[in-house]
């Protein structure tokens, strides 16, 4: 038999039920712009009707309803779609890496414009060509001479720019490994309290929100695989190797390598290699060493590439400049084998190297070339003339010869083969169309990465997208559901209030006829 007050029972639970779910809806509203949040629903059930089905119940045709309880605060969230996100994610942290790497690598190098070492080397070569028509011109040597600093300068400057490049994107690999390091406390933190909140009945979704959150954040650095552990918690590998395992967390490190200069990173104080996402992309940029079996080691990747196609392209020049200026004869050489045709040229080389105290090694590197002293010093030590051969291999030269300066000219033309620092690679080519191919190739590599991200990009947008479809808050929908649970909620007020009454008829007002 059912109690008196069953009717205000069934109100006061259909109370509850309903707001509880405007509560839920509220808290979806208020977090509708907060990053990572799930939308909840309020699962309602009906609950055990009366009489209860047993051997000594009563057999009176159905079963009496007694209301409604919510069964669960469910996070509106489809698993398949954080997998596929997380794996489109590690892409575009690649490709947006080396993209950024890439860039800043064409802003140093600055091609083609009318500052860039291209045109530098052009007004070298003109200014050869016009000292050949005028050799004795002081200004024209001046110019020569200045033009020559620029380009040693230039060079200087691109290398100095380069290795500073390279230096920060190591930086940006330690600060990498510290985000990974603070995002695994912050997932084993979350795995312990949950741990905690599970085995009680509770189901913390916003915490799950949160470690949701880190998880996508960590997958744009290397590829990550999440799998359920117990009591809600989660263990977290990171390209294959454990990084969270429940609430344990395994520490990554950057440790600087003192043979090659750059940080190395451990997992667990093991050896640690990134495959993929943002991690790697930074790797590549920056360079990677490996140590050759003589103690040699050897970077590859944009940057030290860069590096090594500019020492090979400003040892080279300066081999076949010196080449021929060593040899001619400058106004010294002139004067004095007007003479005594026997008397030694000074056989200046034009470029030295700035760490030869001595300023007659050949440059050994880019930022090592400096135009020589006594060049400097002296106009006249350019030497732009050639000397005119006699019997004995002697010979003088005359005020006016320009010849060695057009041969030195020339050079820019000659097809040369050029030997890259540390590959023992040949590339046959000019000097122009050697750095034109360097320039050209960096282009190309620039642009396949902006391609491939804008791809990666467009794709990770388009997985974020069916994702916020399930589990975005949508205000529209939000605001239908509040005034459905709204008058869900008066209706159940209004029974309670009928109830009352009825009972308010049978307590106060049966026994009184006649009264």
């Amino acid at each position: 038999m059912r109690s008196t007050f069953h009717g205000i029972e069934v109100s006061k639970r259909g109370l509850f039920a309903q707001q509880s779910a405007l509560n839920t809806t509220g808290h979806n509203i208020s977090n509708a712009n907060t990053e990572g949040y799930t939308r909840q629903r309020a699962n309602m059930q009906a609950t055990m009707g009366l009489p209860y089905p047993g051997m000594f119940a009563s057999i009176e045709p159905g079963l009496l309803g007694t209301g409604v309880n919510v069964t669960s605060l469910q996070r509106i969230r489809e698993e398949f779609l954080d997998v596929q996100f997380r794996t489109e994610n590690k892409h575009y942290g690649y490709w947006e890496a080396r993209r950024d790497g890439l860039q800043k690598i064409e802003v140093i190098m600055n091609e083609p414009s009318e500052t860039g070492l291209q045109k530098v080397m052009d007004e070298l070569w003109k200014s050869w060509q016009d000292l050949s028509q005028n050799p004795e011109s002081l200004s024209s040597r001046a110019v020569v001479r200045q033009r020559a600093i620029a380009l040693a300068e230039t060079f200087s400057a691109l290398t100095t720019s380069l290795n500073e490049l390279q230096r920060d994107l190591d930086n940006v690999v330690q600060t990498k490994v510290l985000d990974i390091n603070s995002m695994a406390k912050q997932i084993s933190n979350l795995n312990q309290q949950i741990g905690d909140l599970v085995p009680h009945g509770y189901r913390p979704n916003d915490l799950y929100d949160q470690r949701d959150l880190l998880l996508d954040k960590l997958s744009k650095m290397a590829e990550i695989k999440v799998t359920p552990g117990e009591n809600g918690m989660v263990n977290v590998t990171i390209d294959g190797q454990p990084l969270v395992n429940g609430r344990e967390q395994v520490t990554m490190a950057a440790v600087k390598n003192e043979v090659t200069g750059f940080y190395d990173i451990t997992l667990g104080e093991e050896p640690f290699t990134p495959r993929s996402g943002s991690l790697l992309g930074t790797f590549e940029a920056r360079g990677i060493a490996t140590v050759g079996a003589d103690g040699s080691v050897i970077k590859t990747g944009p940057v030290p590439d860069m590096i090594k196609r500019l020492d090979t392209l400003a040892t080279t020049l300066a081999a076949e400049v010196n080449k021929l200026h060593s040899t001619g004869m400058n106004l010294n050489d002139i004067e004095k084998r007007k003479t005594d045709p026997t008397a030694p040229l000074e056989g200046l080389p034009f470029f030295v190297d700035a760490n030869d105290p001595a300023g007659k090694a050949p440059p050994t590197s880019a930022a090592s070339m400096k135009v020589n002293p006594a060049i400097l010093t002296s106009l006249n030590a350019i030497a732009a003339a050639k000397p005119e051969k006699n019997d004995t291999g002697e010979g003088t030269s005359f005020y006016g010869d320009g010849r060695n300066a057009l041969d030195i000219a020339a050079i820019k033309f000659d097809m040369l083969a050029l030997v890259i620092d540390g590959t023992g690679k040949q590339e046959m080519s000019t000097l122009d169309d050697f750095y034109r191919y360097s320039i050209a190739q960096l282009g190309v590599d620039s642009q396949e990465a902006q391609r491939m991200e804008k791809n990666s990009e467009i794709l990770t947008g388009q997985v974020d997208t069916q994702r916020q479809s399930v589990s975005g808050v949508s205000l529209d929908e939000e605001m239908s559901e509040l005034v459905k649970y709204q008058h869900a909620y008066n209706a159940s007020a209004r029974v309670m209030t009928s109830m009352d009454e009825v009972l308010d008829k049978i307590i106060n007002g049966m026994g009184r006829v006649g009264l």
